[in-house]
């Protein structure tokens, strides 16, 4: 027996979804989508979905006369699970300090490091519950989380089974991704720790069996391309789909790395090439755009436009963390048009469907396609555009999870 769980109807503007360019959207004017079962059953004008699919027999039916109607956002790249604060490097930063001084100091992630190793694990599964309260109030239905900052066996386990947990209790779908090699620890030599990580870590990892993901920070002073691609490969045997950091504070060869192991994704990127952008695109790699970190950096952006020139999948995460502390799927799309020239369509498109790929997600999420997961945000807003145009303003008033009513009035309303 299949249970209509919600209709959402009258919309000013329902986005379905990726047009076939890829970079402008399908939308509906006055439509309608309804859910069953979990699932969206069928998308269109409100005239037709309403007859096939009544309000009055939904649990739940939404008016959204005079709103948009988009699907729930996809986070692809963040370090969501933490201890500690870090709220004095923004202002050495400010001051002059480079994101390299402070590493070098200890601070960064090594100081976070510290913090989550004298965390218990209810401290750190209260804190992510937290961040995902607020990112799901934002419109964010799935989003990746990352492991990294235990830097050894038994922290980095402890991190992966917080994280599910997490994803047990709350309505965000949350992507478990194990990042040992995050950082090196202090004390340690890089390719001494990367025999660990190969060694020790991810046999571990794989016999727990939580991690979907194992991504690594190839980068000049951390770890080198011949080291990622060992940890990478050792993961990738273990069952965990490879992801990198790669280009972020300088050009070493990571982005080509991702390209020859076929990974999931290749994020940050602000120093890639035209034959690392080819190659990307020629070996199905989605490239994930993470516009926060610049603008906390106060570094350049990474050329969104040549990539998408390159008809190049274009993702955007936050990546929340400690060093980027936004959850705001909606900030990194307004960066994305302001200081990356992306237009609203893309940026959208960039936040929900292209960031599914970066997931390797092939159910339709992202959409509101036939099929796809009933995850929907009626806005407080006409159009898709003011997403990024209310750039200092949450525009989401209501989120659906899998058809279900979770937030309300800007606020969570789940149990």
């Amino acid at each position: 027996m299949t249970d209509l769980n919600a209709v959402v109807h009258g919309a000013n503007e329902l986005v379905v979804g990726p047009e076939e360019s890829g970079r402008e959207l399908e939308t509906v004017e006055d439509g309608a989508v309804a859910v069953v079962d979990g699932e969206v059953a069928a998308v269109g004008p409100t005239d037709e979905i309403t007859r096939e699919y009544p309000p009055a027999n939904a649990h739940r039916a939404i008016d959204a006369g005079g709103q948009a109607v988009l699907p729930g956002f996809v986070d692809p790249h963040t370090h969501g699970l933490f201890a500690g604060d870090r709220s004095d490097e923004f202002a050495a930063k400010l001051r002059g300090k480079s994101y390299q001084d402070i590493l070098s100091e200890g601070g960064g992630i090594l100081r976070t490091v510290r913090a989550v190793r004298e965390a218990d694990d209810e401290m750190l599964l209260s804190n992510l519950l937290g961040h995902l309260d607020t990112m799901l109030e934002n419109g964010t239905t799935t989003v990746e989380v990352k492991s990294g900052y235990g830097l050894d066996t038994k922290t980095e386990l402890r991190m992966l089974n917080v994280i599910d947990r997490a994803d047990d209790r709350h309505p965000v779908d949350v992507v478990p991704t194990f990042m040992g090699a995050h950082a090196v620890p202090e004390g340690r030599d890089a390719d001494d720790y990367a025999d660990e990580v190969v060694e020790e870590q991810i046999p571990a990892v794989e016999s727990q069996g939580v991690a979907e993901f194992c991504d690594v920070f190839c980068e000049e002073g951390v770890f080198s391309v011949s080291q990622s691609r060992r940890v990478l490969e050792a993961g990738e045997a273990a069952g965990m789909t490879p992801k990198v950091h790669a280009e972020e504070l300088a050009h070493i060869g990571g982005t080509q790395l991702a390209a020859e192991l076929g990974a999931a994704s290749a994020d940050h990127l602000l120093h890639a090439t035209d034959d690392d952008i080819e190659s990307l695109v020629e070996s199905g790699v989605t490239p994930v755009l993470l516009p926060g970190t610049a603008f906390g950096l106060g570094a350049e952006y990474a050329d969104a436009e040549a990539f998408l020139e390159a008809d190049a999948p274009v993702a955007v995460a936050t990546d929340f963390n400690p060093n980027c502390h936004s959850h705001s799927m909606g900030f990194a799309m307004a960066l994305s048009c302001v200081e990356m020239r992306m237009t609203p369509a893309e940026a959208v498109v960039a936040g929900t469907h292209n960031a599914a790929l970066a997931l390797d997600r092939e159910d339709g999420r992202g959409t509101l396609r036939e099929g796809a997961p009933g995850d929907v945000l009626v806005l407080d807003a006409l159009t898709h555009v003011h997403v990024p145009y209310q750039y200092g303003t949450n525009v989401v008033e209501t989120v659906l999870a899998d058809g279900n009513v979770v937030c309300e009035g800007g606020r969570t309303t789940y149990q």
